[in-house]
């Protein structure tokens, strides 16, 4: 991340297709066409575990597992576990809207089908593939795969409310289980395996066109996780296995009674007793699937806000000590380097900042907020960003841009746009501009600035649980009008690395040719970032490789 960059911001189930939830399909190949042509270098996303109640992805029964509302029906179709007829004509979704029910609905009969069609001869040769899957995932995917299978049996995922032998744990009835429920268990093995090798496909189809994959971990877990029912004696809980405190934070920006989050607190005394290795898991394989991942409320590393289980609001918690550098160096010392982006937003502390210098941890950076907080008082601009920082217009909490800027009063208005030299109609962009103009190393934009969409394309509403995690992009919305608008500004501050050649189509305007077309990006980018002037500069490369190519 030392590399001057820049990327956007888009969960999968947010991708248009023919279904009722963006997936791992053929959706994700015209993303991924649309970040090379427009120069962006990162796709970051949200968690991509299976979501929780009220679908939130920050509340998955496991810290392992993918969604399985992310497989592809295509992808199981190229495998032979499908056919075309069984996927059936398209099913279309809500216009600009996941339809989780019916995704799950869905979804669900066809992943029937496919493990069905696993077990017939003509599959019989993939059982080792599928059982080396089974051994390198081990260590999380037992449990995972039996607990699913025994929620399904006792009919709720709160594993508190079943027999106590299975609550408990006791081996015995663990060792029944797995036999009185092992086709349910392979079953659930059989998503995780085909989960895997969709990532798979699209992480290399992401490497092969110069792009990388930045993570989102939540620092907590959901009670109803198969992590809290394996592993009880990490976490805060009284006897019947029920939280005796639960995470969240103190007022703040978005919420004056705090946020309640209802999710168990760890025993850090305990994961360093076990040199925190169910972490570590954890991470391992969240850098199996992504370059770089960022970690959710980082300030809990250091300190957590815990509340009573039976309070009401945040109001009246208090912080304890978390992880910190003890966690972070077990971590460096098991997986090397720590590539992960910090969410150190709202209030931070002097051990957040120190925790971040001693293991080169980029921050977090919001314009939304930096701007917001000064057109009150009209003061200064906030500092320059440091390099080592990740900067956004806004992040999936946010209100989208517009939406932001259309609650502003007409003084602050008025105050951004002398600010940024912007009118109504183009104040977007031009704090898509400011944010690309940032000294940061890294900057992330959400794909709903882009199309410059309002409140109705909010991801999610702190606070309020129910009506978030739904919008998802109209089909032909990401146009080569606009990856050639979002390329020109990518060259034109400079955010531009070593790749592939630029697609012939973002140079067709100026009448050259595929093969002198990487030439004058050269030209173009070394210019800029010599401090030209971009449209000359573009006029001089121009020139000088039509002579090239004619001599």
């Amino acid at each position: 991340m030392n590399l001057r960059t820049c990327g956007i911001l888009l969960h999968p189930t947010s991708l248009s297709n023919a279904y009722p939830i963006g997936d791992l399909g053929p959706g994700t190949n015209g993303f991924v066409d649309f970040l090379f042509a427009s120069g962006q270098r990162w796709w970051q996303m949200l968690p991509i575990g299976p979501t929780g109640g009220d679908n939130s992805p920050y509340q998955s029964p496991s810290a392992f597992a993918g969604n399985p509302l992310l497989l592809s029906p295509e992808r199981l179709v190229d495998q032979g576990l499908l056919s075309g007829q069984e996927i059936g004509p398209p099913i279309c979704g809500l216009a600009g809207s996941v339809n989780f029910p019916e995704a799950a609905r869905w979804k669900m009969v066809m992943l029937k089908k496919a493990y069905g069609h696993f077990g017939e001869q003509k599959h019989v040769g993939r059982q080792p593939e599928f059982d080396a899957f089974l051994r390198a995932e081990s260590y999380w995917l037992r449990d995972f795969s039996l607990f699913s299978a025994l929620q399904a049996e006792e009919g709720t995922a709160d594993w508190t409310r079943w027999q106590a032998e299975l609550r408990t744990r006791q081996p015995d009835a663990v060792i029944r289980a797995q036999k009185r429920l092992a086709d349910d268990i392979r079953y659930h093995d059989f998503i995780q395996w085909q989960f895997s090798l969709q990532w798979q496909e699209l992480r290399a189809n992401c490497a092969a066109n110069g792009i990388r994959l930045i993570g989102d971990i939540p620092l907590f877990v959901a009670q109803q996780s198969a992590d809290v029912w394996a592993h009880p004696e990490l976490f805060k809980l009284n006897a019947d296995g029920n939280p005796t405190v639960v995470a969240g934070v103190p007022p703040d920006y978005f919420s004056k009674t705090g946020q309640l989050w209802g999710l168990p607190v760890y025993r850090w005394d305990v994961l360093k007793a076990q040199n925190y290795r169910w972490w570590i898991e954890r991470l391992r394989t969240a850098f199996s699937r992504f370059d770089v991942n960022r970690l959710d409320h980082f300030i809990g590393f250091v300190r957590t806000y815990e509340v009573s289980a039976w309070a009401k609001t945040a109001l009246n918690g208090k912080y304890l000590p978390g992880g910190g550098e003890a966690f972070f160096k077990a971590v460096r010392e098991a997986l090397g380097p720590l590539t992960f982006i910090a969410d150190d937003l709202g209030a931070t502390s002097p051990g957040v900042v120190a925790l971040l210098d001693q293991f080169q941890i980029p921050g977090t950076r919001v314009l939304q907020f930096e701007l917001g907080s000064v057109l009150p008082t009209k003061s200064d601009p906030p500092a320059p960003h440091p390099l080592k920082t990740v900067v956004y217009t806004g992040t999936h909490d946010n209100d989208t841009t517009a939406g932001w800027y259309e609650k502003l009063t007409g003084v602050q208005r008025a105050i951004l746009q002398k600010r940024l030299g912007a009118d109504d109609a183009d104040i977007v962009w031009a704090m898509i501009r400011e944010v690309l103009a940032s000294p940061a190393n890294t900057t992330i934009i959400p794909a709903q600035d882009l199309l410059e969409l309002g409140s109705e394309a909010r991801m999610n509403l702190p606070g309020i649980a129910k009506g978030n995690w739904g919008w998802r992009l109209q089909a032909g919305a990401l146009t080569q009008k606009l990856a050639r608008r979002l390329h020109s500004l990518t060259m034109e501050y400079g955010r531009l690395t070593d790749g592939k050649p630029v697609p012939p189509a973002i140079f067709s305007e100026h009448d050259l040719t595929p093969q002198i077309a990487q030439r004058a990006y050269e030209l173009y980018e070394r210019r800029g970032r010599q401090g030209g002037q971009p449209d000359q500069d573009w006029l001089r490369a121009e020139r000088q490789i039509k002579l090239e190519a004619i001599q």
